[in-house]
């Protein structure tokens, strides 16, 4: 699959490996699994030597020595036989004084596991030498809690150190819809639904369909129910450097919540566990739930809802985790014959994502949520220009016949009435309107 829609991030990148020339830079490039963080980096740099380097979970004197041989293969210097990645470092910020050149560390939270100390020994090493040296550093890592803990957690010896960073987000629908009238120009409207509630715009997953040829709503369904699917091991695979050993639990409540119990006590009746905690540090810790309350509610409001963040994750919490026993002895149509059986009701609570999404990568709102009261009265769509005083409530179906304007005028009686002095427009959206 080609490179698609990475513009501004590519610029920056570019601006970096710049300034290199004349200053030390270290970026910190994150993202989830599979966004096409590797991707970025390789597309965005080479107008000076580019050393890419995967920071593998093996000893570190075998990591010493395939560093130290893509140094001499790439820069033609031979820096010496190392066991200790911090002395191979070092003597790699001395290179930089006279050779500007890239290097890229890959998986950096990695050093974790192998050796811990390296990454205060990366930082004194990078103050005794960034005013002289010429390097353009780029720190890259997937796992979200260890690399936030490494460079956002002030007692941690990288804190502050970084001169640039990037979070890589999914694509976004427009480029959703590009990609897909490539492989598809007739494609249909559940089409795009399909592609947006299966890969949610993650590169990797994106590009699998595509390799494989899967540009309509059943050709894409086969694809990731199907003997040796990349899909069916991700979730666990993404996740389980996340939650160690304690992924049982954490799995639970998230199975709990892509089923659609998105109140704590709800999760609680559905797993039998206490999910305080947990919500807590899937919120907070991993970045893989958010927690809303609904529109003019305060903050400390108990009225509040959870969801898991990423769209992948939850069709596999919903579909492949659920029923990973049929799954387990290749009874794929079972399995397809539970998506095909709850697509309109699972699909419909993405439609309305999708065009909360849509409505975000506007520009034209400072916030887009939904409402809802006492667990009735929802509202699938709220957006709010405060600048300008409009506000934006809509209801989402899949089918436009299905929308009641009269109820959802009646819903919107309690936020219309506090925005007295402001233009407020109704609308019903479907499938007709992706």
């Amino acid at each position: 699959m080609k490179f698609y829609n990475r513009e501004t991030e590519m610029e920056a990148l570019k601006g970096v490996e710049r300034k290199s020339q004349d200053y030390a830079q270290m970026s910190v490039v994150t993202g989830r699994r599979r966004i096409g963080k590797t991707a970025l980096i390789r597309h965005s740099f080479g107008r000076i030597p580019f050393l890419y380097f995967f920071v593998a979970r093996k000893s570190e004197a075998l990591l010493c020595e395939e560093l130290s041989g893509i140094v001499r293969e790439v820069l033609h210097e031979d820096l010496g036989d190392f066991s200790s990645f911090a002395r191979l470092f070092g003597a790699m910020m001395n290179l930089s004084k006279r050779k500007n050149f890239t290097l890229v560390l890959d998986e950096f939270q990695n050093f974790k596991y192998i050796n811990e100390s390296v990454f205060s020994e990366i930082q004194n090493l990078w103050d005794a030498n960034k005013e002289e040296s010429r390097i353009n550093l780029v720190l890259c890592g997937s796992v979200y809690s260890l690399m936030t803990k490494i460079f956002d957690d002030s007692g941690e010896p990288l804190y502050g150190r970084a001169t640039n960073r990037i979070h890589l987000k999914p694509f976004k629908t427009d480029t959703l819809k590009a990609i897909l009238a490539e492989g598809n120009p007739d494609y249909t409207s559940d089409d795009l639904l399909t592609l947006y509630m299966l890969t949610g715009g993650v590169a990797k997953y994106v590009e699998q369909l595509v390799m494989d040829n899967a540009f309509t709503h059943d050709d894409m369904i086969r694809s990731v129910f199907s003997f040796g699917s990349y899909f069916i091991s991700e979730g666990y695979e993404m996740l389980r450097d996340e939650f160690g050993k304690e992924y049982s639990n954490y799995f639970s409540v998230l199975q709990a919540i892509a089923e659609g119990n998105t109140e704590r006590g709800d999760i609680k009746n559905v797993t039998g566990i206490e999910p305080g905690g947990y919500l807590d540090k899937l919120e907070k810790t991993y970045n893989l739930v958010s927690r809303h309350r609904a529109y003019m509610q305060p903050e400390g409001t108990r009225n509040v809802k959870y969801f898991i963040r990423d769209n992948f994750l939850t069709f596999w919490f919903r579909f492949i985790h659920k029923y990973h026993s049929a799954i387990e002895i290749d009874n794929f149509d079972y399995v397809r014959d539970k998506v095909i059986a709850d697509y309109n009701t699972f699909s419909g609570i993405i439609l309305e994502r999708y065009f909360r999404q849509r409505f975000a990568e506007m520009g034209c709102y400072n916030i887009v949520t939904n409402y809802w009261k006492g667990g009735e009265d929802e509202i699938d769509l709220i957006a709010v220009n405060e600048a300008e005083k409009h506000l934006v409530i809509a209801e989402c179906k899949r089918q436009a016949k299905r929308i009641d304007m009269k109820t959802l005028q009646d819903r919107a009686t309690d936020i219309i009435a506090k925005h007295r002095r402001w233009t407020i427009e109704l609308k019903g959206l479907s499938l007709e309107d992706m």
